[in-house]
Order: C-alpha cells, then sequence, then structure tokens
C-alpha cells in the first residue's frame, strides 16, 4: 500500500494511527500541502478532490476520505478492533469521533483557513481565534461526555484505543497550533497520556514523519 499524506495533517495523523494500530505498514508519500502539491495535476490524477489522505492498495486501487478509508480497515483488518462490541457502545464512540470528524475539523482545516487569510484578510489572531472557538465547543462537549461516562477507562472508551482515540489526538495536536489552552480539559488530557504511551500514536505524530520540518 502507498500512503499518500502531509505530516500535519490531522486527517493523515488520523490514518497513520489507525493503521499503526491494525499493524498495517505503508510505503509513505509525502504531499506538500505548503507548496500546493495537492492541488497540482499529478495528485488531482489520483484524488480529484486534491486532499490528503488517499491510500492505494495493492492493485492500484485508490481510497480516499479518511473517514471510509478507516471503515474500510476496520471492516477488512478487524483485528484489533476500533469499535466496541455493543450497537449502543459503537454509537457512543462513532459519535465521539465525529465531534471531531465533523464538526471541529472541517471548519479549522487548512483550505478554510486559507480562504479566511486570503479572501477575508484575516491576521494570525484572527486565524487562532477562529480556531479557538470551533476547538472549545467541540472539546467542551467532550471532555462533559468522557466525564459522565462510567465506562471510560484510560482511553474515551474502556482501556483500549478507538475510533474516538484516532479522531481525538490529532485534533489535540492541532489544537496546540491553533495556542488553545488544552489545561481546562483534564479527561481529554488524561486520554491522550495514555494514548501517547503506545508506540502507534507514538509513531504516527506529525513530528515523526520523514517530510516533518
Amino acid at each position: 500500500m502507498k500512503l499518500y499524506n502531509f505530516f500535519r495533517s490531522a486527517t493523515s495523523h488520523r490514518l497513520r494511527i489507525a493503521l499503526n494500530l491494525k499493524g498495517i505498514s505503508t510505503d509513505y508519500i509525502a504531499v506538500d500541502l505548503r507548496t500546493e502539491a495537492h492541488l497540482k495535476e499529478a495528485f488531482k490524477a489520483l484524488n480529484p478532490q486534491g486532499l490528503v489522505p488517499a491510500l492505494v492498495l495493492g492493485d492500484e486501487q485508490v481510497l480516499i476520505q479518511s473517514p471510509a478509508i478507516i471503515e474500510w480497515l476496520e471492516e477488512t483488518y478487524p483485528t484489533p478492533a476500533l469499535l466496541p462490541v455493543d450497537a449502543l457502545d459503537r454509537a457512543h464512540v462513532r459519535a465521539l469521533a465525529a465531534i471531531v470528524g465533523c464538526d471541529i475539523h472541517p471548519i479549522n482545516n487548512r483550505r478554510i483557513l486559507e480562504t479566511l487569510r486570503k479572501q477575508f484578510g484575516a491576521n494570525e489572531d484572527v486565524i487562532n481565534a477562529w480556531c479557538n472557538t470551533w476547538i472549545t465547543d467541540g472539546f467542551n462537549a467532550i471532555e462533559a461526555l468522557l466525564a459522565a461516562d462510567t465506562r471510560r477507562g484510560a482511553f474515551c472508551f474502556g482501556n483500549t484505543p478507538t475510533l474516538a482515540d484516532v479522531y481525538l489526538i490529532p485534533q489535540v495536536e492541532s489544537s496546540r497550533r491553533f495556542k488553545v489552552d488544552l489545561s481546562q480539559w483534564p479527561c481529554i488530557a488524561a486520554v491522550e497520556a495514555a494514548c501517547m504511551q503506545l508506540e502507534a500514536f507514538q509513531k504516527a505524530a506529525p513530528l515523526q514523519q520523514p517530510d516533518a520540518s
């Protein structure tokens, strides 16, 4: 498999975590968003949407969109599972992941921030304030759900990593870049500490990637 991704991309980060947890190795192919390599013809021939990550399988089929790729991984490589057995528990874990994947990340990702900068003249203070608003809103909800959940162990759900952790940790990482005060969410901090004890999360971290700079 070939993984087209960018070291600082949160969607790439979450997919790297999932691949590591499943024990799947890939050929790492960097797509430099800083030079807009993702918008060039070569990459758009692979993924017409021009977004990372993209996973090219051994038969040259191309998977795009991190939620779809992670679902494919879960169905194709079911062990270790990233979702609980019980349907209600699975819905809970998916909801935690969706707070990040649907409500926080999409309005704070690079193309949105570049639009704010280029079309609306936003400076970096405004960008950080924008991101802080939506991260805080989402993290307040996640923190409340984690604090109230008696099923929570070391991780977002139970004592093994799930889809919720796969989504949460990259968002915590990018939140630091936007100068968000993470001390206000002790449950999230505890989950991050547990995750970062695991090699799968350590190896997926942005600064551990070959294109990091």
